[in-house]
């Protein structure tokens, strides 16, 4: 494991840095993003998505629970849990249609107990540093 700390000043640098880290993923990764409401996670996946090859447009999922993307050679899926109690509590299926072996996904608000949640490549979180400034603490899990 190894963690990198970046700090952004605005929105462009921080789709930048989703950019840089999708190039190190793969089909059946799964990125957690973690961070409180309005800290930019939407932002770090559009940047992802775009270097993934996403030419639609990538909105916070919140309301749906997921969006899905085709991206170039993969489909991206774009998770946002925060209306979700627990995911005991949910059809055991919810996360089947996001996360698998020919996807890469990225998760707002991930929940502990899950197994497709436990075994992330990664774990992102962001942290308001005033006006556009954000910290931005990347762990990679291999």
């Amino acid at each position: 494991m190894s963690t990198r700390v970046v700090e952004t000043s605005d929105s462009e640098q921080t789709e930048a840095l989703g950019a840089e880290l999708a190039g190190a993923l793969e089909p059946g990764d799964v990125v957690l993003v973690r961070g409180e409401l309005g800290s930019g996670k939407t932002t770090l996946v559009r940047g992802a998505a775009r270097a993934l090859g996403v030419a639609d447009p990538v909105t916070s999922p919140t309301f749906s629970i997921g969006h899905r993307y085709e991206g170039e050679g993969v489909s991206i899926s774009h998770l946002d849990l925060y209306r979700l109690a627990d995911l005991d509590s949910e059809e055991p299926a919810l996360l089947e249609d996001y996360i698998g072996p020919d996807r890469i996904a990225f998760v707002e608000w991930p929940m502990r107990g899950s197994g497709e949640l436990e075994a992330a490549r990664m774990i992102v979180t962001l942290t308001h540093r005033g006006g556009e400034r954000r910290r931005i603490e990347v762990l990679e899990a291999r």
